[in-house]
């Protein structure tokens, strides 16, 4: 029998290799990803990044339609608070993440599938380290409910 990961259910398929969507801000976060690749980082492959000028501009509605075609995880990776350069945006981003976190786990769908990550430019180390966490994250919770 095929277990289905649920909340507080532990995925054992050892196959499962979950899929990753980050959006990126262009001035930081997507910048970093650059220098992760240049400075040769190592993190799981399981990543595909979106580029956008700024997290503000990640609608809610992007990451709904990620899950629903076949995304295991969302990462929306900001400029730190205070240093966007869109001046307050990502302070908007951090509000509409706490609401789709609740509006995640009214429809069943944990909210460690969702994470909203501070990642300046220079933070290489970072990146790699949040990348590498969320997808061991994304394995042990196995795939998304709405990609069963």
């Amino acid at each position: 029998m095929n277990q289905k990961a649920t909340t507080g259910v532990k995925n054992t398929d050892q196959t499962f290799e979950p899929n990753l969507l980050a959006f990126c801000c262009n001035w930081c976060s997507y910048a970093v990803a650059d220098l992760a690749g240049l400075s040769r980082l190592k993190y799981p492959p399981n990543i595909r990044i979106i580029r956008t000028m700024c997290s503000g501009r990640v609608d809610p509605q992007f990451v709904v339609d990620a899950f629903e075609n076949g995304a295991d995880g969302v990462l929306i990776a900001a400029c730190h608070l205070g240093d966007c350069h869109y001046i307050s945006q990502n302070y908007k981003t951090y509000k509409r993440v706490n609401l789709l976190h609740k509006l995640m786990d009214s429809f069943g769908i944990e909210k460690d599938r969702l994470r909203l990550e501070f990642i300046s430019a220079g933070e290489g180390n970072k990146f790699a380290d949040t990348v590498i966490e969320m997808v061991d994250k994304l394995r042990e919770l196995g795939p998304s409910p709405l990609n069963r």
